[in-house]
C-alpha cells in the first residue's frame, strides 16, 4: 500500500480551514485514503471530525495511505495540499 509521510505546513496546524479543503480533497479522490498521526490508528481522510481530532500542529509529521489505482497521484495531491501553509495565503 502506498503511503506518504508529510509535515503539516500551515502555522496554525491541521484546523478547521485547511482540515475541511484537506477533506474536500480526498472526497473527490478515486481511492479511499486514510491519514495517522503519531503512531495512532489511520482514520478515514474523508470524515472531517476525525482529521480535526487528529490534532495534527504545524510541523507535525502525518502518514497518508491509500490503495489502488491512482492512489500515487490522489497522495501527491494530497501531500501537496497538507505542505501548504494556509495561513500565509490568508494574509496575502
Amino acid at each position: 500500500m502506498p503511503e506518504r509521510v508529510v509535515t503539516i505546513g500551515s502555522r496554525s496546524g491541521l484546523h478547521a480551514r485547511p482540515a475541511t479543503a484537506f477533506v474536500q480533497t480526498a472526497a473527490k479522490q478515486p481511492v479511499k485514503v486514510t491519514i495517522a498521526r503519531d503512531g495512532r490508528d489511520p482514520v478515514d481522510a474523508r470524515s472531517l471530525l476525525s482529521v480535526l481530532a487528529l490534532g495534527a500542529a504545524h510541523g507535525d509529521s502525518v502518514v497518508l495511505a491509500a490503495e489502488g489505482d491512482g492512489a500515487e497521484a490522489a497522495l501527491e495531491e494530497l501531500a501537496v495540499l497538507l505542505t501548504r501553509d494556509h495561513d500565509a495565503q490568508k494574509e496575502g
